[in-house]
């Protein structure tokens, strides 16, 4: 169900937004419609989403005290204004180069990555936890109750879920306050680095979780990868690589039915049927490579 304000009624609401502006719908945004306004020579973003993505696990009132607190760090988007009952948030507009996965493919960018993860890492700890082994089976439960579509075989791979789980189990990591949907897109490049953006799936979590996902949703070489978790980490850490390709393994089989629900919900014209079943075939690839088990083998030990 979309918001029933007019956007011109919400920007009516905020004092910085009120009065003379000029509107620009912006690119992107598959569970919100973002628009840059600029008023009295300040740019903001203001972004406004449907009463459905609550199928998507995506709870506003953390999201907005999780986007507070990643400003804080320096990272994030300095927020502007929250209106729940309007469906909208209001951010400053962070003056950059917006990146897309080839420019995190075939730039020189993973210490910038590792820096940006790093510095929100850091921050004070974030509402809410994030795990993906609790929001897959949860996805789950709703792709089969309202009949959604699921790719074949998806149900094959519950044995290789549980073999990850209880690998990465065997030297969990503390949690810390990661965005947990880093594609390429909410790397916004600055003069001294990347920001951060989008906070809708935000919570506590494995710091190895953020820079495996970083690798997925970008399809980072194996190559990049190790420099990610070689610049986190200050040097090359074996089993930090094992732990970020399982977490990131995980990410491509769990979004899967993100991109099922959306299929069945969404009214934005964009194919999440075939977005799920890339997410799901490349997991699928890991799950069946030969070096599965040798990943869970060095997530367990230390190097």
């Amino acid at each position: 169900m979309p918001p029933t304000a007019s956007l011109d009624e919400v920007l009516e609401l905020v004092p910085e937004c009120a009065g003379p502006r000029t509107v620009t719908e912006l690119p992107g945004g598959l569970t919100n419609a973002n628009h840059k306004v600029v008023a009295d020579a300040c740019a903001y973003v203001v972004r406004r989403w449907s009463d459905d993505t609550g199928l998507l696990a995506i709870d506003r009132d953390n999201e907005h005290w999780n986007s507070v607190r990643a400003a804080e760090t320096g990272v994030g988007a300095p927020v502007i204004a929250y209106l729940p009952d309007l469906n909208a948030m209001v951010f400053e507009f962070i003056e950059g180069r917006t990146m897309s996965p080839a420019d995190l493919r075939g730039g020189d960018h993973m210490a910038r990555v590792a820096d940006a993860c790093r510095r929100l890492h850091a921050g004070r700890p974030f509402r809410d936890d994030f795990d993906m082994f609790e929001t897959q089976p949860r996805y789950l439960r709703i792709v089969r109750e309202r009949g959604f579509r699921l790719p074949e075989r998806y149900l094959e791979y519950a044995a290789h879920v549980a073999a990850v789980r209880d690998a990465l189990a065997v030297r969990a990591e503390p949690p810390v306050p990661c965005n947990n949907d880093l594609l390429a897109e909410n790397f916004i490049l600055v003069a001294d680095g990347f920001r951060l953006i989008d906070y809708e799936y935000s919570g506590n979590n494995d710091a190895c979780f953020e820079l495996g996902n970083v690798w997925s949703e970008s399809d980072l070489s194996l190559a990049q990868l190790e420099q990610l978790v070689a610049a986190y980490y200050g040097r090359p850490l074996r089993h930090k690589v094992a732990r970020a390709r399982l977490w990131g393994l995980m990410s491509k089989y769990g979004w899967t039915l993100w991109g099922s629900i959306q299929d069945g919900v969404s009214d934005i014209d964009f194919d999440f049927w075939a977005w799920s079943l890339d997410k799901f075939e490349r997991a699928v690839a890991e799950f069946d490579a030969p070096d599965f088990e040798r990943l869970l083998d060095e997530a367990r030990r230390s190097d």
